[in-house]
């Protein structure tokens, strides 16, 4: 990477800095280097776990990223979604939207956490939500994706329910006034949620998430007519009628193992798997952001960047409302 990589970076922490100090008291206690003192090298501890984890199985880049999204979108980044159930409570990961989420994410963590707390002096110093949060950082930029500095700060969650989880997440059939309206409740803007939306540039989708555009999606069109053609006739031959719900197929028809905007030409050309995805194409209020970032990789990366940083930002915990977990799986 060049030096006008680094130009870019700096400016950019310093635009979110500023963005930063307007974000209100609970994320003010977000800073970057936020461990130096109590466990200055807790990034290449982490870093090292990921990097291991990734050489083992890409499927950690799908598993880590949902993870994130998953739990800052439910109750704030907090950790809350790592939490095991027990018998007198059903914790947010054993809510329906919850049960696809690849063990490889959790497993990136808690291993992580680990490394973390074998070195004497960073025992017990460092939040299970801020691993969380470097493990995503990570594992994109091990996909071919940007990397970028984390702000850190956060604090574990005492709660995981899973009634928290109904209607905190989007659905693969959302239309652009929903997503935009769920985002807008976390504090981020319709740029930030296609930003975001293209972490399924990575990763997989099980048949049934979106069978109804490929052979029952209306009376007149049993195929949905925003979809590409061709690539309805191979996601037919992909996913059968009566398909076996274990299978799964790349969300990203072209680049599925690297983190790129090709997300964006995906939906120029008719070929987002959900309507959720589409819809950022064929709607014109955001039709022209998937025009721009589909050709200038930069400015996908940049706006991507923010997005995740505005996102790390919800729902941080203060007060009594948190610890620092022992144990990422269950509560002190």
């Amino acid at each position: 990477m060049g030096g006008s990589y680094f130009r870019t970076t700096n400016l950019l922490s310093l635009f979110l800095g500023v963005i930063l100090l307007l974000s209100g008291p609970a994320s003010a206690q977000l800073r970057q280097n936020y461990y130096a003192k109590t466990c200055p090298d807790v990034e290449n501890i982490v870093r090292r776990v990921v990097t291991a984890k990734f050489k083992q199985t890409f499927v950690t880049v799908p598993a880590v990223l949902r993870l994130f999204f998953h739990d800052c979108f439910v109750s704030g980044c907090d950790a809350s979604v790592i939490i095991a159930s027990t018998p007198g409570n059903t914790a947010e990961k054993d809510h329906p939207d919850n049960l696809s989420l690849a063990g490889d994410g959790f497993d990136t963590v808690i291993k992580a956490k680990a490394a973390v707390d074998a070195v004497p002096r960073c025992r017990n110093k460092v939040s299970c939500a801020d691993i969380l949060t470097m493990a995503t950082r990570d594992v994109i930029s091990l996909a071919g994706g940007p990397s970028y500095p984390v702000e850190l700060g956060r604090l574990d969650g005492l709660s995981s329910t899973a009634a928290s989880v109904n209607g905190n997440l989007p659905h693969p059939d959302f239309n652009l006034d929903q997503l935009n309206s769920m985002l807008a409740k976390r504090g981020l803007s319709q740029t930030d949620m296609i930003a975001l939306s293209a972490a399924h540039t990575v990763g997989f989708s099980h048949c049934d998430k979106f069978s109804n555009r490929i052979y029952n999606f209306s009376g007149q069109n049993p195929v949905d007519p925003t979809l590409n053609k061709q690539y309805a006739t191979q996601l037919q031959g992909m996913c059968p009628r009566k398909v076996d719900p274990r299978i799964a197929i790349d969300m990203d028809p072209t680049t599925p193992r690297k983190f790129d905007n090709a997300y964006y030409n995906n939906l120029v050309q008719g070929k987002g798997l959900f309507t959720s995805e589409q819809v950022l194409f064929t709607d014109r209020r955001s039709k022209n952001t998937v025009n721009t970032w589909s050709s200038d990789s930069k400015a996908f990366n940049a706006a991507f960047i923010q997005a995740m940083t505005k996102l790390g930002r919800v729902g941080v915990k203060t007060g009594k409302k948190k610890n620092i977990r022992f144990d990422c799986g269950r509560f002190n």
